[in-house]
């Protein structure tokens, strides 16, 4: 990203869970690390006494604007976490949007919303103790207006931002669905106009920013999920061609994944181990092999040099590996996961490198990122040589353009949003109808009969509808109506 578009980030940290948080230093140090002296008691400093240990979380050159959030049912453990965390922060958010089952078994999350006053209290007491704003990340209820009164409530208990996840409660996992932009614009068009809402929910790729921010009128567009799939989803295309960003001839692209990886073990190395970043030799280019007469010279392992043993298995390991502390190191088996999904689908030997890549082992990530970009070099040159191979024979058309919100079938996302397994795309979870004829979700006894129940309904909807449609027939065509004789109506 350019600077100047750099300049319009928020970032968030991950959920922390407040009691635990408050009560725990090693959870606090796992969890927020803005000195690397920790966290030992809540520090209370103005601007002018910044520690002079200053890490990685809210550090104010490379990682602010930040909200930390958290999740809490007590207002005044939330309190005191939160004091550990205001002076590196701009805002405490209230996260009452996680859906899961452990947010269910704990309490909190998105299953507070039965519980109005304590939502009120949570927030009232940061409002009326903190020297930072309050914040609150939202799911909508089952209704508009049911919504709209809660987003309300929110907002007198002093909450200065409402971030509103399109989506209820029970649309998770397979459930998911689509979110409804139309309760934000809702939203926007009945609170007070100098209401900050974040819209969140359906933003697979960049151009999907631009067009939420116009439907639902909402002052910014938060990603999660998204941009764990596709890390360059705020990144418009580059001006330039170079060697991180590709281009089909169809005009499609988007940034290569071995280049994001390069660029994630290089923020590793600089800000969380402190080492130098190793020198690289530039990414595999098709020109490269006309240029240089081969594809060697470019970091990476010719395909005959590749057997079926994969490199980390050559490799002489510790076997005393000691698991690191620093939650950056522990998220990376996880982070590149997603990243790389289409990748490893197809090749399973990095897939299985990765699953084997312990937390803190740089040198086997290192390995699995040199295997990366072995496998992107392929691709390209399969590329150049067929490029028909990879493209979609039934690329959506222009009504399919218009219609991603169809919430009866993904396939149109899918075709919209598909890229060559070397170029980093979102996830497109398939629809709840379509989850259901494959088998990944399975339907309870209670849905099931709802369902029918439904369905009965409609039927009986259909048939008055057809019995309406033959009175009015019958009343246009102009013949006098007379009441028919019983003996008229017996057969023969």
């Amino acid at each position: 990203m350019t600077p100047e578009r750099t300049s319009d980030l928020l970032a968030y940290t991950p959920m922390i869970h407040a009691r635990m948080f408050m009560e725990t230093p090693k959870f606090r140090d796992h969890h927020f690390q803005p000195t690397k002296s920790g966290l030992a008691t809540p520090p209370k400093i103005s601007p002018d006494e910044a520690p002079s240990d200053l890490y990685l979380d809210g550090h104010p050159k490379i990682d602010r604007p930040l909200f930390a959030q958290f999740c809490a049912n007590s207002p005044e453990e939330l309190l005191q976490a939160a004091r550990y965390v205001e002076p590196f922060c701009d805002a405490i958010d209230l996260n009452l949007g996680c859906p899961q089952g452990i947010a269910r078994r704990g309490n909190y999350g998105a299953f507070l919303q039965e519980d109005w006053g304590l939502i009120y209290r949570l927030i009232n007491k940061l409002h009326m103790n903190l020297d930072v704003p309050v914040t609150a990340k939202i799911r909508i209820l089952e209704s508009k207006e049911k919504t709209l009164e809660y987003a309300q409530m929110i907002l007198s208990a002093g909450a200065s931002v409402i971030t509103v996840h399109g989506r209820q409660r029970d649309q998770k996992g397979h459930k998911t669905g689509l979110a409804d932009w139309s309760v934000l614009r809702y939203l926007r068009a009945n609170l007070p106009p100098d209401t900050v809402i974040f819209a969140n929910g359906n933003i697979l790729r960049n151009e999907d920013i631009f067009r939420c921010l116009e439907e639902t009128g909402a002052d910014a567009v938060m990603s999660a999920e998204g941009n764990l799939y596709d890390p360059t989803i705020f990144a418009e295309p580059p001006k330039d061609d170079g060697r991180e960003y590709w281009k089909g001839r169809d005009g499609k692209g988007g940034y290569r994944m071995d280049a994001v990886f390069r660029r994630y073990m290089d923020i590793l190395y600089q800000y969380v181990l402190e080492k130098p970043i190793p020198v690289r030799k530039p990414l595999f280019l098709p020109s490269d092999v006309q240029n240089d007469g081969g594809a060697n010279g470019f970091g990476i392992v010719a395909d005959e040099e590749v057997d079926d043993q994969p490199p980390v298995k050559r490799q002489k390991r510790d076997k005393k590996h000691v698991k690191p502390t620093s939650p950056n190191l522990l998220a990376m088996q996880p982070h590149l996961f997603h990243l790389l999904r289409p990748l490893v689908a197809k090749h399973t030997d990095i897939r299985d490198a990765l699953a084997r890549s312990r937390a803190g082992d740089i040198p086997a990530f290192e390995n699995v990122l040199q295997m990366v970009e072995g496998a992107v070099k392929r691709g390209l040159i399969d590329y150049e040589a067929n490029p028909a191979q990879f493209e979609e024979a039934d690329a959506p058309n222009e009504e399919d353009k218009v219609s991603l919100d169809n919430d009866e079938s993904s396939m149109t996302t899918v075709k919209a949003c598909k890229r060559p397994w070397w170029v980093c795309q979102p996830y497109v979870r398939p629809l709840p109808k379509e989850a259901l004829e494959i088998g990944s979700l399975t339907m309870s006894k209670k849905d099931r009969r709802r369902l029918e129940e439904e369905k009965v309904m409609e039927e009986a909807r259909a048939e008055k509808a057809k019995e309406s449609a033959r009175e009015e027939l019958d009343q246009s065509d102009g013949m006098e109506r007379r009441e028919m004789p019983k003996e008229a109506m017996v057969a023969g």
